[in-house]
């Protein structure tokens, strides 16, 4: 890729990219001295498994090691000791060893599959913070001000409501800001309520003489209503270590929608090739079919490519085939492209083209199994043959002449 194209799919699905030039002077220092960039991201290990919103920073940093660079997956297992206020209305309380270790390992397994391990730089913080003593902390606190802490969203709620803030929270920015330090940092990644304290590690950054990192910012995903963010606590999750039929059917439940945000967020589809897709279905190609891509390129990820054919299969035997009689009237039509209203009535499935406009704008015909919605849909008959179905019991499968 140039590098205006890498900018344009490394932006993908981002929120902040602090700064836009910085980044382009970056990547094209990379490109001419043949150094890659170190590009981070930290994970504290505060539950044992990783769902599909937590993935797409993930797959932000994979993007990077598709273009050669080096991702670093930064384990906060001193972090996690703490605490991180992010997005929290009270103290988050801290973890045990035991149980930051055990969460650590599943993390690791977890993210490899997407990331190739062998191009992947693994730390954990309490590399050097384990090390600092009382003096050194003194010191890196010296590195800013109480006020530029308190600045904080979270904190600033939490005090206009009266809530405590334990001292140990304020030091989580500087401890995950120092991280960047340490490592010596060209990029951070992480979610949107993380912007606090990836900018921490900018500004640490600066203090200790290093050129500022990066700062790219990912939103966090809906969840499957399509309202409130992805999260095990709401049941709207779907688990990447989940079979894959039960992936492949949670996909399948999201709107038509919200589908474009995971194709946006949570594939490797550039711009121009999502954009390629909804150009299909804005030319009448049922969203049904963009989904079931969807859903088989997410089981991929985290299964194989055969796994995900087995669950379309599997899905269209359950849901798709299910009220289909053994028996269904065959009739032969020119292959090609047909509007989808003048199908249904040429066949006899309504008694006009009227009818069968109104039929389809009401729901009530069905192809292949999906609710059709657009009485202008252009419906392909080949080799394979297509299911009509009208209300509940008129059905006609159209095979080609």
């Amino acid at each position: 890729m140039t590098i205006d194209e890498q900018l344009e799919y490394l932006k993908k699905g981002a929120v902040d990219l602090i700064r836009e030039e910085d980044l382009r002077q970056k990547l094209e220092r990379s490109a001419k001295t043949g150094n890659p960039l170190r590009v981070k991201w930290g994970v504290d290990p505060t539950s044992p498994d990783i769902h599909l919103g937590h993935t797409v920073v993930a797959r932000k940093l994979k993007a990077f090691q598709d273009l050669g660079h080096l991702p670093i997956y930064l384990i906060g297992d001193f972090t996690a000791m703490i605490g991180d206020p992010s997005g929290r209305n009270v103290t988050r309380p801290p973890l045990s060893r035991e149980e930051i270790e055990h969460n650590a390992k599943t993390y690791r397994e977890q993210v490899f599959k997407l990331l190739d391990p062998e191009k992947t730089e693994i730390r954990y913080n309490s590399e050097w913070m384990g090390k600092f003593d009382a003096a050194d902390f003194i010191r890196l606190a010296a590195r800013t001000t109480v006020k530029q802490i308190l600045e904080r969203d979270d904190f600033e709620k939490r005090m206009n409501n009266q809530q405590p803030i334990s001292l140990h929270e304020l030091l989580y920015p500087l401890v995950q800001g120092y991280d960047s330090v340490a490592l010596e940092c060209d990029v951070e990644l992480g979610g949107t309520d993380q912007k606090f304290n990836l900018l921490s590690g900018r500004d640490l950054q600066r203090e200790y003489g290093q050129e500022p990192q990066v700062v790219i910012t990912t939103p966090l995903l809906e969840g499957l209503d399509g309202v409130q963010k992805m999260s095990k606590s709401y049941g709207n999750y779907i688990g990447i270590d989940e079979p894959p039929g039960e992936m492949f059917g949670k996909v399948m439940s999201i709107s038509d929608e919200l589908m474009w945000r995971y194709y946006e967020l949570v594939t490797d589809l550039t711009p121009a090739a999502i954009a390629d897709l909804k150009n299909r279905v804005e030319n009448g190609e049922n969203p049904r079919n963009i989904k079931v891509q969807l859903a088989k390129l997410i089981v991929a990820d985290f299964h194989s490519h055969w796994e995900a054919d087995a669950a379309e299969n599997e899905f269209n035997r359950r849901f798709v085939q299910k009220e289909i009689p053994d028996q269904i009237e065959e009739k032969q039509v020119d292959p090609g492209v047909h509007n989808l209203a003048q199908l249904v009535a040429e066949t006899g499935l309504a008694a006009s083209k009227g009818e069968a406009r109104r039929l389809i704008e009401q729901g009530g015909v069905k192809v292949n199994g999906e609710k059709a919605t657009a009485a202008n849909a252009g419906i392909e008959i080949t080799a394979d043959g297509v299911l009509l179905q009208v209300g509940k019991r008129k059905f006609l499968r159209l095979t080609v002449l």
